[in-house]
């Protein structure tokens, strides 16, 4: 039965999402004592971060508003929860559209143009470019640049995680784990306490795994939701979390946002 005592709204952003974040609260308002939870998705920049970020919806449903002006971002996030029977709220579409229209002319479809172009706001920018430059180990050049890595097999919210932190302007790079390959060696040359290492229960990987595959059009058989496969990928991430000496940190029912908490708190432990 879900919580009728609170609920959780998506802010969906192609910019910072304060705009959204402020009229999702001024409605909450005439809700109370109703708790609301505001879970900002922040500086959404391409289709792949929309459908990422909407699996994560779906494992804790709610309700998705958002403030996309790029109309391709817009189409795609309509699409998919219409798809996935997510309920959502454009906030700026039916405005930009009907001022359109009164006008007479096409807006700039530009993200984030209300921002003050501060120091703080550029370091938020930075650390976003920074975590989808250097995402699912595509550079490992990146390891040494960054304030954080996180490193775990294959759907243990490393990406999710990354981004959520990019927002807080962490640069954090991530390392996915496979058996087959031998992880990057500048992340062994790393002081522990900028690594942090994300484990999960087999049996749920198992279904997030076989959902993916679902989603993909693909059998959930495949050997990548493979219950030994799994236990191997955790059994060698364990191996690597023991060499490096990291934090480990259980994502399996957590959200993004208090693993995020926990990575933090062990970050200002380090320090």
């Amino acid at each position: 039965m879900p919580d009728t005592h609170k609920s959780v709204v998506y802010v969906v952003s192609d910019a910072a999402g304060d705009t959204g974040e402020a009229v999702v609260k001024a409605a909450a308002a005439q809700f109370h004592p109703l708790e609301t939870e505001v879970r900002r998705i922040p500086f959404v920049d391409s289709i792949e971060v929309i459908d990422v970020q909407l699996g994560q919806v779906q494992e804790q449903p709610g309700i998705v508003v958002f403030t996309l002006v790029i109309p391709e971002l817009r189409d795609h996030l309509i699409a998919r929860c219409m798809e996935r029977n997510i309920p959502f709220v454009d906030i700026l579409g039916p405005v930009v559209s009907g001022m359109e229209q009164q006008l007479g002319q096409k807006s700039k479809h530009v993200p984030g143009v209300i921002h003050r172009l501060d120091e703080d706001y550029f370091k938020k920018v930075e650390a976003v470019e920074f975590a989808v430059k250097y995402d699912d180990g595509r550079d490992p050049s990146g390891i040494v640049l960054a304030d954080l890595v996180l490193v775990g097999v294959s759907r243990t919210s490393k990406t999710p995680l990354t981004m959520y932190l990019a927002h807080k302007k962490y640069k954090v790079a991530n390392v996915p784990l496979v058996p087959e390959i031998i992880p990057p060696e500048q992340l062994f040359s790393l002081p522990k306490e900028r690594i942090i290492g994300l484990t999960i229960d087999p049996g749920k990987l198992n279904s997030i795994r076989r959902e993916r595959l679902r989603h993909l059009g693909l059998a959930d058989d495949a050997q990548y939701a493979n219950a030994e496969r799994i236990k191997l990928e955790l059994n060698y991430s364990e191996q690597i979390f023991e060499r490096l000496g990291c934090t480990v940190i259980d994502v399996s029912n957590k959200a993004v946002e208090e693993t995020a908490s926990m990575i933090l708190e062990s970050l200002e432990d380090s320090r």
